[in-house]
């Protein structure tokens, strides 16, 4: 054999060697992928149900419902190496990602999975509220007042406000709307009740603003919402899921559970969204990706947050309807009226 060709042949081993090596090399990307899709009306692994109400009597409990309500996830592999960065790149159904849009810079692995959990048991908690206050069945209590609040000595915290100007107020939507139509540096009057004892109270606003950065009436205090129905709800579900995008689909559940309406229709109904205590739904991550999933488990309609749409319109899963909400009660419209056959909010 030639010097040539011997030279050219130990040149070719140590390219593949340097290839074969550099391709294990860990790169600083992460995959996304599709992830768990679980019906919120059904049972964990355990056999035990996602969604638990107790203290209903006999005639209060609804049948198992017929239809699916599955919340859809988004599965993240870490620690990827050049190759595995690169078939995650050619495959449609997947996404690599700079690692630091899922691990922040600074932050630990234990750091990300505890925020995680908290935003999950957040949406828990905001899902409850949210379906209990279309139910009519919360009620807004007073969680501070400051020393220089319009509202001092006159509202105390664990006041619970029952009415302004008149008007009922049974959650914030109520109230936001009382103050929305109130000049701010008018005086209202303030139904309220402290200990269980009835009381009024007169109360002149100051300028504020809503959510949305609107100016209003204010009154000075913070507020929280408590539930006034006679059960109790529960969300049993493992540490597999974290964040804050189940909500919408938490909240959804909760109304199948408890409320008088069948919303699925027997259809199976997917969808994502993050949900405040006001029933407003949110934009959240990975809209694709869920998609993906939900169709593959068998969806026909998947509830997609209204600044998701344009989104999730680049490259929609055939035989899946699109349907666009920006509020639990828009969701339930919706849901009544794909039974019904009338026309919906699509993306």
């Amino acid at each position: 054999m030639s010097r040539r060709v011997l030279t050219m042949i130990t040149g070719a081993v140590l390219l593949i060697a340097l290839l074969v090596g550099g391709s294990q090399l860990p790169v600083p990307y992460a995959e996304l992928g599709p992830g768990p899709t679980l019906d919120t009306l059904g049972v964990d692994q355990s056999g035990k149900e996602i969604i638990q109400v107790t203290g209903r009597t006999e005639d209060e409990t609804k049948d198992q419902p017929k239809g699916h309500l599955n919340l859809t996830t988004v599965s993240v592999r870490d620690r990827l190496d050049l190759l595995a960065a690169m078939r995650g790149w050619l495959d449609p159904d997947h996404a690599v990602v700079p690692r630091e849009e899922i691990f922040p810079p600074g932050q630990t692995q234990q750091e990300t999975d505890e925020k995680n959990t908290r935003d999950f048991v957040t949406s828990q908690n905001s899902a409850e509220l949210a379906a209990l206050a279309y139910l009519g069945k919360t009620k807004v209590v007073v969680s501070s007042v400051a020393s220089d609040s319009p509202s001092y000595r006159k509202l105390s915290a664990r006041d619970v406000i029952t009415a302004v100007r008149g008007t009922a107020v049974h959650d914030v939507n109520d109230l936001g709307k009382v103050l929305t139509a109130t000049e701010p540096g008018s005086t209202v009057t303030v139904a309220y009740e402290r200990a269980g004892r009835a009381g009024t109270t007169q109360v002149t606003t100051t300028k504020g603003t809503d959510e949305s950065g609107a100016t209003r009436a204010v009154l000075g205090v913070g507020v929280t919402l408590a539930s006034t129905a006679p059960y109790k709800v529960k969300i049993a579900l493992d540490d597999r899921i974290g964040g804050p995008s189940a909500g919408l689909m938490f909240a959804l559940g909760i109304l199948e559970k408890i409320g008088d309406e069948d919303l699925t229709g027997g259809r199976f109904i997917a969808g994502t969204g993050q949900i405040d205590v006001s029933g407003t739904v949110g934009p959240i991550g990975g809209i694709p990706l869920k998609l993906i999933a939900a169709k593959a488990k068998g969806a026909t309609v998947f509830l997609v947050p209204a600044a998701n749409c344009a989104e999730a319109m680049r490259r929609p899963p055939s035989g899946l309807q699109l349907v666009k909400v920006e509020s639990l009660s828009g969701a339930v419209d919706a849901l009544e009226a794909l039974q019904a056959g009338r026309s919906v909010p699509a993306c």
